[in-house]
């Protein structure tokens, strides 16, 4: 039972901490340009300039997750989290404002999945990979719960005041979560990595031999920030890049279906994905990415073709998050988890703070239909990234199994 409290606990926290310091954003950022008399495009800068901050900062967080507890580390963060909202809401000026949002995503390093699934990796790392699975299952309600929420609040609190209390929530709900989870002994600790070691898939270990470490981390990484650039332009871009292709005010319904998509296909996962490998659905992720824009590419202005494009992409969106946690957990293992988890999400934060931009410079000097071509060529370099990882190992399984010994009768 354990395994699935802390699972259900942090579920609440990670919805809290998407919904309040990512998903509310959009909701608020109209009402934020007005009280501050800027344009809509500085706000969306502004949070660029956030998401790369906080990018830069994430393998630092991954650094101290390792040395003093994922759990420590995300009590700090909820208490971070509260005073940035706090900061935000408070600002009386575009000065004030602008540091306040860098502290926000700064934060999130520490209270979203890359502080989340060490957390888990450290108290139950021999079901670790399970629990990341149904954690990105019920996470992936944030958006589902936080946009109508905002929305509704937003009727009639102004959006300091809803910030006001969004901080309350992380001090009310988050920081107690967090802290219990840190009163961890060093007994229970102990036990739980004596009783990984003991099985013989242990996902302390890693399938990946030690000395191609370096290069599969390498095309991990470069795998991850394709699909982020992807993930990142078309989910920003897309009403006005359905609308280019001649979808018009159907992108709304087109749009509708992604959050969905991306639920079910954590859940078809949860339910028949138990015996795939990591990698196979690290492949299985980056691939539908590029196949939905390719098929987007050659249906529009087709209704049908733009609502299976957000259910592939929605769906290969989806399970990026699981992948992002499981897969290196299962290459690489249990050490050092904390600040892989830090170094992947600061590239991903990274490629995906500027992808929207770059998009949109496609999309203006080559049209929509190129922009989703380029897009999608990216998409299957990810997938030939994530191939050369499995030809990494199955290398050297080969060279092993040449070198055994041959035994004399």
């Amino acid at each position: 039972m354990r395994p699935w409290t802390d699972v259900a606990l942090l579920g609440l926290t990670q919805i809290i901490g998407y919904g309040t310091l990512y998903y509310s954003f959009s909701i608020l950022a109209p009402s934020m340009a007005r009280d501050l008399g800027w344009p809509n495009e500085w706000i969306y800068a502004a949070l660029s300039a956030a998401l790369l901050t906080g990018g830069l900062a994430a393998p630092l967080a991954g650094r101290w997750i390792d040395r003093f507890g994922a759990a420590r580390i995300m009590a700090i963060g909820s208490v971070a989290a509260a005073l940035a909202l706090a900061a935000c809401a408070l600002a009386p000026s575009g000065i004030a404002f602008v540091p306040a949002l860098l502290a926000i995503e700064i934060a999130s390093t520490l209270v979203q999945y890359s502080a989340a699934f060490p957390l888990l990796v450290q108290r139950h790392p021999r079901t670790a990979q399970r629990c990341i699975v149904y954690l990105t299952l019920i996470a992936g309600f944030a958006s589902t719960i936080f946009w109508p929420l905002t929305t509704w609040l937003h009727g009639f609190l102004t959006w300091q005041q809803v910030y006001l209390v969004f901080a309350l929530l992380h001090v009310v709900l988050c920081l107690p979560i967090h802290a219990w989870m840190s009163r961890r002994t060093a007994g229970e600790a102990e036990s739980a990595d004596v009783e990984a070691v003991a099985h013989s898939h242990s996902p302390l270990q890693g399938t990946l031999p030690p000395e191609v470490r370096g290069k599969g981390f390498l095309f991990m990484a470069v795998a991850f920030a394709l699909q982020s650039f992807i993930s990142s332009a078309v989910l920003v871009h897309m009403l006005p890049m359905l609308a280019a292709l001649g979808l018009g005010l159907a992108g709304v319904a087109v749009g509708a279906l992604f959050g969905p998509s991306q639920v079910a296909s954590r859940f078809i996962n949860m339910i028949f994905g138990a015996e795939l490998s990591q990698l196979s659905l690290a492949i299985i992720s980056a691939g539908l990415l590029p196949v939905g824009l390719l098929l987007l590419l050659v249906t529009a202005p087709s209704f049908a073709g733009a609502m299976l494009f957000a259910a592939l992409f929605g769906m290969g969106n989806g399970l990026y998050s699981i992948v992002g946690g499981t897969l290196p957990l299962a290459l690489f293992g249990a050490q050092g988890y904390g600040a892989r988890q830090g170094q992947i999400t600061s590239v991903r934060l990274i490629v995906g703070s500027a992808a929207p931009f770059a998009f949109a410079l496609m999309m203006q000097h080559a049209g929509a239909a190129w922009a989703l071509l380029c897009t999608g060529i990216l998409g299957a370099g990810a997938v030939l990234a994530f191939l050369a990882i499995g030809k990494l190992a199955h290398h050297r399984r080969e060279n092993s199994a040449s070198n055994e010994p041959i035994a004399l009768s």
